[in-house]
């Protein structure tokens, strides 16, 4: 069976080949069991969609209470850095939607019987008016929350085959709504909580619905950073996945250095408000021009990732997010170094220019305090993560060679077919030496010789399996941290759904390797 997509025009050729058709050699040692979905994975959901929840309901309560007390400017920007930010990302959800089913209704059209049609054109209509109402009322990150909850526990509860199309379309899911909930809680949760700690300090006061709104949009930052991270992980083969005490720490880590940043950006915005919108735009001006200077590759078209680009400089006003495979360690370092000279240099003005009427220099003494042990705390974390919870090991040891500065062992010895385990992780790229063989032993011609360098036992990488269907895809493979093409390309991922709905066994997935020559294919079917 043989496929093609689009990808939006022009796009990737799939096709599904299998075991007798050279879909991948076999080796030796049993198959490792496909990833079940895990209580704790629902609950993590759970959590992710409350913190949603608070997030959101803070921020409307908050502009209501502003607007009862009569302060209309707090109640205009209040609701501004609400509903701007969760109608950029409700389109876009939307448009998502919109292309998954319109694929889904124009790649079944063909075989639905006339019989059938009217039912289906009703339901597709039902489907169409419960979205648009979903996403009208702003729920759409809601909607998928839940979805992702419910083909989670699908993929727990169905027959064997079901079971595994249920989890990748989880996977799928699950990518989706931590793309748009870091898009939003930058967009929405960054401002929110810059403006409202400077409410505060102008106001030398802290209301308990401002401390709520403000400590959920910093909750909110950090676990979207953190989730984010461990989704991409999850998706990966190449990459070992995060534990939950991984995201954990990781959540400390950037809750401190979050909360620090925000401190030093509203105590520097209550008395230079000008300024601090001219070192905003100058910091975003200078990240996004790091940022593309680095030649990510994210996305499927250049326009894509530029504007991809101009949202990582917004995170980066904030947090560290790492965008490029390699020495990210080292540019880490000078981020924080950065950021850690922005925040004493705003706190030294704040201090030296707050107006004494207002504040005591004893309590000023205290929110000088506060952003460096804050910023202090975040860094510990960081090392904590690094040091013990990292997903490839921990990074003390004998043959460490220091903590987060140590060497990365090599990678550890596979067979000789690159293959991938359960899904929805994707192969690594086609070797060279498949390509080279003769007719019809292509893929089972094994290299004459082979480097196998040593990898120490705690750190070796997931056991591939390579019985089994291969879905190639005549694309690179993209860099971590970068999503897999078929994370990315809905076309594609809706093909590869069809062809794994179709296999009778569990699929893998197989890109070609960047700088070898493009290999013809040809199709039987297309879909």
């Amino acid at each position: 069976m043989a496929a093609k997509s689009d990808g939006g025009g022009g796009g990737p050729a799939v096709r599904l080949e299998s075991p007798e058709g050279g879909g991948g050699r076999r080796a030796g040692g049993a198959t490792p069991p496909a990833r079940r979905y895990r209580l704790r994975d629902g609950c993590w959901v759970l959590c992710a969609l409350l913190v949603c929840f608070a997030d959101g309901a803070s921020d409307l309560w908050l502009a209501a209470h502003y607007y009862v007390r009569g302060q209309r400017w707090w109640f205009g920007l209040t609701l501004l850095f609400v509903l701007l930010p969760s109608l950029v990302v409700q389109l876009l959800s939307f448009r998502w939607f919109v292309y998954d089913f319109a694929v889904g209704t124009k790649d079944s059209a063909g075989s639905t019987k006339d019989s059938a049609r009217g039912r289906r054109g009703c339901c597709r209509l039902c489907v169409w008016l419960l979205q648009g109402c979903i996403h009208l009322l702003q729920l759409g990150q809601v909607w998928r929350y839940l979805r992702t909850l419910y083909l989670g526990l699908q993929s727990r509860w169905q027959a064997e085959h079901r079971r595994r199309h249920f989890y990748w379309r989880m996977m799928f899911e699950n990518a989706d709504i931590n793309m748009l909930r870091l898009l939003e809680t930058f967009l929405k949760s960054a401002p929110q909580l810059v403006l409202q700690l400077s409410i505060m300090v102008q106001q030398n006061d802290i209301e308990p619905l401002q401390g709520f709104s403000a400590s959920a949009s910093l909750v909110s930052l950090a676990w979207m950073i953190a989730s984010y991270q461990k989704v991409l992980r999850d998706s990966r083969e190449d990459k070992m996945p995060m534990s939950y005490k991984g995201a954990v720490v990781q959540i400390l880590w950037h809750l401190f250095t979050i909360a620090a940043r925000a401190i030093a950006f509203a105590l520097f915005a209550s008395v230079f408000q000008l300024y601090f919108g001219i070192f905003i735009v100058t910091h975003w001006c200078i990240m996004t021009f790091w940022i593309i200077q680095g030649e990510t590759d994210f996305c499927m078209s250049k326009w894509e990732e530029i504007i991809y680009n101009m949202v990582v400089g917004i995170i980066y006003i904030f947090c560290w997010f790492n965008v490029k495979e390699g020495r990210s360690r080292y540019r880490m370092c000078i981020y924080y170094v950065i950021t850690l000279s922005e925040n004493a240099a705003l706190t030294i003005l704040w201090f030296l220019y707050y107006d004494r009427e207002t504040m005591s220099d004893f309590n000023a003494l205290i929110l000088v305090c506060v952003v460096s042990s804050s910023f202090a705390l975040g860094i510990f974390f960081m090392f904590i993560y690094y040091c013990l919870l990292h997903p490839n090991g921990p990074m003390f040891g004998p043959s460490s060679g220091g903590c987060i500065f140590r060497q990365r062992p090599p990678p550890a010895p596979s067979s000789p077919a690159d293959v991938v385990t359960s899904p929805p992780r994707s192969l690594p790229r086609t070797t060279g030496g498949e390509r080279e063989g003769a007719p019809g032993e292509r893929d089972s011609c094994v290299p004459v010789f082979q480097v196998r360098p040593c990898a120490p036992t705690l750190l070796a990488a997931r056991a591939p399996r390579t019985e089994g269907p291969v879905i190639r895809i005549d694309l690179p493979r993209k860099k971590y941290p970068a999503w897999d093409a078929h994370f990315i390309d809905r076309r594609l991922r809706k093909t590869i759904l069809a062809l794994e709905y179709a296999s009778p066994s569990t699929p893998r997935l197989q890109y070609r390797t960047a700088g070898v020559a493009q290999e013809l294919l040809e199709y039987e079917t297309t879909v």
